[in-house]
């Protein structure tokens, strides 16, 4: 089992900063996947960002340029730094790793752009 808790989520401006973490405890394995996931009201979940234990990252188009994945496998915690942020980002952010023969989800936490 491995348990994932999200934080750094809030209230920002347009234009603002935000770093969101992804803390995973448990049964951790050296080889992932990670990925930031996001769902905004109405709308369904779309992958943000994802990086791998070997380094290997993914962006989704509209996000490129504003938004880095990193990962710290000391604290076991992966990071999303959002700058220039966009009413369009407001949405849930869910943190999600699988690892051989485990899927584990956050509880997500939520990210409002707004003047």
């Amino acid at each position: 089992q491995v348990q994932l808790v999200e934080s750094g989520g809030g209230l920002v401006q347009p234009g603002g900063s935000l770093r969101l973490s992804c803390a995973a405890s448990g049964s951790i394995s050296s080889n992932y996947y990670m990925a930031w996931s996001r769902q905004a009201p109405g709308k369904p979940r779309e992958l943000v960002a994802s990086i791998t234990s070997s380094g290997i990252t993914y962006y989704a188009d509209f996000v490129k340029g504003r938004f880095t994945i990193s990962t710290d496998n000391v604290k076991n915690t992966m990071y999303l730094q959002m700058n220039n942020l966009e009413p369009e980002d407001t949405a849930d952010y869910y943190c999600h790793r699988q690892e051989p023969g485990i899927q584990s989800w956050g509880q997500g936490t939520r990210v409002t752009v707004s003047s």
